[in-house]
């Protein structure tokens, strides 16, 4: 099987959607003789942030001597970067070799694209004797492949409303599916949460007897301008500078400091030199990630309630007006993404969404219309970023936001798809 074929086959296992559940990858991983018992494992849920935790910790764990396994998605240019050994994305011959073994091994068992991907990193990271694992949540938590596993630490991010249709309608149900991954008497580190998450992840850790530190009571960020002073198990390290930009993300490194603490007390080695470096060293492409030039272009996946409001918060400090190029999922709450955003938008492009169903661009267009913006459409998003790149004057910028697909789509055409991207 060729890399292509392992792909088609891979992404052919959509059909069966997204199917929440866990007897599938169970079975599955006892196939495959658990791999998920060869090392310890960190396992992160949330709405928004678990990738910058994920990768932040895996750089303090890599700077520190550490072998690290890394699983997250989506993905933004190839398949390969969502697992991850020390850094490196899975080269094509391990995509094709496990994909063949995996294959063969599910059988008759109906596993979904996300299910067998899990079992494939997992699979990956035994293979390469690494020294821990980071896993990211795919959606939710209770039932979510990743959640077959046993983990030393937990983590969840902040919460917002998003996936309703699969996760629920409000912040106490989504929390309760998102604190699914607590498990019974294993610490769970809590990023900063709206009240009624945070409540109700206090109930569900209660009820497990797993030890619960939250942010601004047993870890926090204190701001000093240029850098910022953590607090948490352990002591303190202070002018930390933030290589991931806006405020939200040295929350974000916080709650992985403080899973670093955590894992210091568990008996890893990582020196406080190296915890500073990898603050400042972190990088996650697509969010809030500069693109120099004239005019320069903001790129961020921000694709719900929460993510909005933290690029809306970035925004406002930041002080451009933006010509903003807009495109997001079909299943999106349209009001929920845009309005905290157009108060900094001279206008809107509106081009179809690569790869995923997207909102009717005319729709898009007419929505942001409604709210006294001018807004058009595009044909693609090549058009649209050239007209936005147009259209801005002086003290203007380019904003790329409302889906990582589109984030992808712009970086690729603005640095190419060998950009770095760990």
């Amino acid at each position: 099987m060729t890399g292509q074929r392992s792909l088609e086959y891979l992404y052919g296992l959509q059909r069966f959607g997204i199917k929440l559940g866990l007897d599938n990858i169970r079975q599955l991983l006892l196939r495959l003789d658990r791999p998920d018992s060869a090392f310890p494992i960190v396992h992160i849920a949330g709405s928004n942030g678990k990738g910058s935790v994920a990768v932040a910790l895996a750089t303090m764990l890599r700077l520190s001597g550490y072998r690290v396994g890394l699983y997250t998605s989506p993905h933004l240019h190839h398949f390969g970067e969502r697992i991850r050994v020390d850094g490196a994305p899975l080269a094509v011959d391990d995509l094709v070799r496990l994909t063949d073994r995996l294959r063969s091994l599910a059988g008759d068992l109906p596993v979904t694209f996300f299910e067998l991907t899990t079992a494939m990193a997992l699979t990956r990271f035994r293979d390469c004797n690494v020294d821990i694992a980071i896993l990211e949540v795919g959606m939710g938590g209770r039932l979510d492949a990743t959640n077959a596993v046993t983990p030393l630490l937990c983590a969840i991010t902040p919460i917002c409303l998003d996936h309703a249709a699969y996760l629920g309608n409000d912040l106490t149900t989504i929390a309760g599916e998102k604190g699914g991954i607590i498990k019974p008497e294993i610490p769970v580190v809590l990023g900063k949460q709206p009240p009624l998450a945070e409540q109700r992840l206090r109930v569900l850790a209660a009820r497990q007897d797993a030890p619960l530190l939250s942010y601004g009571e047993d870890y926090r960020v204190i701001d000093t301008g240029e850098t910022f002073t953590w607090q948490g198990p352990g002591g303190t390290l202070a002018g930390l500078t933030a290589g991931l930009a806006g405020a939200h993300q040295r929350d974000n490194l916080a709650q992985a400091l403080c899973l670093a603490a955590l894992l210091r007390e568990r008996g890893f080695s990582l020196p406080a030199t190296q915890l500073r470096r990898a603050v400042s060293e972190t990088v996650w492409p697509g969010r809030l990630e500069w693109i120099d030039g004239a005019p320069g272009v903001l790129i961020d996946g921000a694709h719900n309630a929460g993510g909005a409001a933290t690029l809306a918060a970035y925004l406002a400090r930041h002080g451009a007006r933006v010509h903003w190029v807009a495109a997001l999922k079909a299943d999106k709450n349209c009001a929920e993404i845009i309005v905290p955003l157009l108060p900094f938008a001279a206008s809107v492009i509106c081009p179809p969404l690569p790869v995923e169903a997207g909102i009717d661009p005319q729709a898009l267009s007419a929505a942001v219309t409604a709210h006294g913006i001018s807004s058009h459409t595009a044909l693609d998003v090549a058009g649209a970023l050239a007209a936005a790149q147009a259209a801005c004057c002086e003290n203007e910028i380019v904003l790329v936001a409302g889906s990582l697909f589109l984030a992808a789509a712009v970086r690729e055409i603005l640095i190419g798809t060998e950009a770095r991207c760990a």
